[in-house]
C-alpha cells in the first residue's frame, strides 16, 4: 500500500472532436512510476478525453490504496473546475465530472495542481499512444489498420451556405498596446514590461471601440475578458473591463512565444548572434529559440487554451488580450492554414481581429488587424 501518490493525466482529441485518447500515469512520491492507464475513446472532445485521463488515474491511485493525492494535469479547465473556481456549464463535462469526485471523495486529500504542458510528458507520451492507436497508426513494428471512423450525413435544414452548423463561439482578438520594447522592435517575449503612455492611449481607444460595439454587454453584464498573465495584456485589458463594467481573468495559455536567449535583441541582433539558428527558425515552426521555445510548442499551447475557453464559455462571445503569435495563431486555426502564416500576417499594436469557432469543426474569420480606433 502506498499512503501518498501523485496522479499526471492528459487528454487529447485528434479533431476536437475527433479519434481521441487518455494518459494517466501514478508516481510515488519520489517520482518512481507505480501505474499506467491510457485507452482510445473513439470520437469525443479534448475535454472529455482530459477528463476520463483523471479518471483513469484516480481509479489506479485507489487500486493502489493510495489515501492521499496530488493531481497534475497541464488542463486549467480541469484543474479549476475539480477544484470548484470554475462552474461546470457543459453536459459532456458534467457527468464526467461528478465521477471524478465520486472517486476523489473515497481518498483523504485530492489536490488539483495544473502544470506546464512540458511538465506533463509522461502522460501525454500515453495519451498520444492511445490517438495512435485509435487512427490506426502503427506502433513499433506493427503495420496500420485502417481507422474506423463514423460517417454522418450533413443536415440540410441547419447548414449554412459556409457548411458551419451551431451556435460559434466568437473570440475577439485584442492585441495589447505600445510598450518600449515594441517601440523599439525587440523579441519581447516572457519580459515583463508596461505599457508606454502611447500604449495606454492605445488601449483607450480599443477599449472606447468595443464599449460601442452591439453584444459585448447582455442584461448589464459584459462578455468574459481574459488576458494573457504579463502586464502589457493585463493593462490593456483592464482598461476594455472598465469600459464595458467587466472584469479581467488571466489564462497561462494566452502568453507570448519564450524567445529564449533573444529576449530584448532587435532581428538582426538575433541574426548576428545564432545566423545558423536563426535562418532555420525562420522557415521551420518546429525549431526553437536558444532556451525558448519553438512555434509548434505554442500551437499546441494556445489550441488547448482554445479548447479550455470554448469548454468554459462555448456559444459564447469572448474578450481575448494576448500577444502576437497566439493571435496569429488563433487566426491560422480559423483560417486553417499552415505554420507560414506567422510569418505572412502582420498585426499592429492594439489591433483587433475576430474569429469564430463552431460546434461541428468549422470556423470563420470576421476580421483580422483592424485598427480604425487608433486612427
Amino acid at each position: 500500500m502506498t499512503s501518498h501518490v501523485i496522479v499526471e493525466a492528459d487528454g487529447g482529441s485528434r479533431g476536437n472532436p475527433g479519434p481521441a485518447g487518455y494518459g494517466a500515469v501514478v508516481k510515488d512520491a519520489d517520482g518512481g512510476v507505480l501505474a499506467e492507464r491510457k485507452e482510445g475513446l473513439g470520437v469525443v472532445t479534448n475535454n472529455v478525453a482530459e477528463y476520463r485521463g483523471l479518471i483513469a488515474g484516480l481509479a489506479a491511485a485507489a487500486e493502489l490504496g493510495a489515501s492521499t493525492v496530488d493531481v497534475r494535469m497541464d488542463s486549467k479547465l480541469v484543474v479549476e473546475q475539480m477544484s470548484g473556481r470554475w462552474k461546470i456549464k457543459h453536459p459532456d463535462m458534467q457527468p464526467l465530472a461528478e465521477q471524478a469526485k465520486e472517486l476523489a471523495a473515497g481518498f483523504t486529500r485530492v489536490k488539483y495542481e495544473w502544470i506546464p504542458r512540458a511538465q506533463n510528458s509522461h502522460a501525454d507520451r500515453l495519451a498520444n499512444e492511445a490517438m495512435d492507436e485509435a487512427t490506426g497508426k502503427p506502433a513499433a513494428g506493427k503495420p496500420a489498420s485502417p481507422p474506423k471512423l463514423p460517417t454522418r450525413k450533413p443536415d440540410r435544414a441547419t447548414v449554412a451556405w459556409t457548411g458551419a452548423k451551431g451556435t460559434p463561439t466568437r473570440l475577439l482578438l485584442l492585441r495589447h498596446g505600445q510598450t518600449e520594447m515594441s517601440a523599439l522592435r525587440r523579441y519581447s517575449g516572457r519580459g515583463d514590461v508596461p505599457l508606454t503612455e502611447l500604449g495606454r492611449a492605445q488601449a483607450a481607444a480599443a477599449a472606447k471601440r468595443l464599449a460601442a460595439m452591439d453584444g459585448l454587454v447582455v442584461d448589464g453584464e459584459a462578455v468574459p475578458i481574459i488576458s494573457s498573465p504579463l502586464t502589457r495584456t493585463k493593462q490593456t485589458a483592464q482598461a476594455v473591463a472598465d469600459a464595458l463594467g467587466g472584469r479581467v481573468e488571466t489564462h497561462p495559455g494566452l502568453i507570448e512565444t519564450d524567445f529564449g536567449d533573444w529576449e530584448g535583441l532587435t532581428f538582426a541582433e538575433a541574426a548576428d548572434r545564432d545566423p545558423e539558428l536563426h535562418g532555420s527558425w525562420l522557415g521551420d515552426s518546429s525549431v526553437p529559440p536558444p532556451g525558448g521555445e519553438s512555434f509548434d510548442v505554442v500551437h499546441r499551447r494556445v489550441r488547448k487554451a482554445r479548447d479550455e475557453l470554448i469548454a468554459e464559455y462555448g456559444g459564447r462571445t469572448l474578450l481575448l488580450v494576448s500577444h502576437v503569435t497566439p493571435i496569429k495563431t488563433l487566426l491560422r486555426m480559423g483560417l486553417d492554414a499552415g505554420p507560414q502564416l506567422l510569418f505572412r500576417l502582420h498585426l499592429d499594436l492594439a489591433s483587433l481581429s475576430i474569429v469564430e469557432f463552431y460546434p461541428d469543426g468549422n470556423a470563420s474569420v470576421r476580421l483580422v488587424n483592424d485598427t480604425s480606433h487608433l486612427s
